[in-house]
């Protein structure tokens, strides 16, 4: 099945919004880091999994840029901060589960390390 996400070009997240959360909201008392789905806003499409402590979440929405922790480094990463490949944060939803984010972003390049958009660029196939 092909999905056409030129579709996702009239996409406004607000008209399925039920209620407002805080970050304080956010439930790093399970765990100290959420994952954070990052998706184009103008084009629907996922560019990356990440995930976010209580820092990088304060320093995304101060910079209005996505702010990860990286797992292998141990350290902050502002993505773009090295590659130029910035991601402006256009809005964040929390889940029903208070422990995982949606980043709608609008990307200035590609996502992943390896120059493709998205970081789900390897099609798994089937035998």
């Amino acid at each position: 099945m092909e999905i056409n996400f030129t579709s996702f070009s009239d996409f406004d997240p607000d008209t399925t919004v039920l209620e407002v959360a805080r970050v304080e909201d956010v439930a790093f008392d399970k765990t100290p880091l959420i994952p954070a789905i990052v998706q184009d806003v103008n084009t629907g499409r996922v560019l990356t999994l990440a995930y976010m402590n209580r820092e990088a979440l304060a320093m995304t929405l101060a910079l209005k840029q996505t702010v990860f922790w990286s797992r292998s480094r141990q350290e902050l990463w502002h993505k773009g901060a090295t590659s130029g490949n910035f991601q402006d944060v256009v809005g964040i939803y929390l889940d029903c589960d208070s422990d995982a984010l949606l980043l709608l972003v609008q990307p200035h390049g590609p996502a992943c390390h390896t120059g493709a958009y998205t970081c789900f660029h390897k099609k798994i196939k089937q035998s």
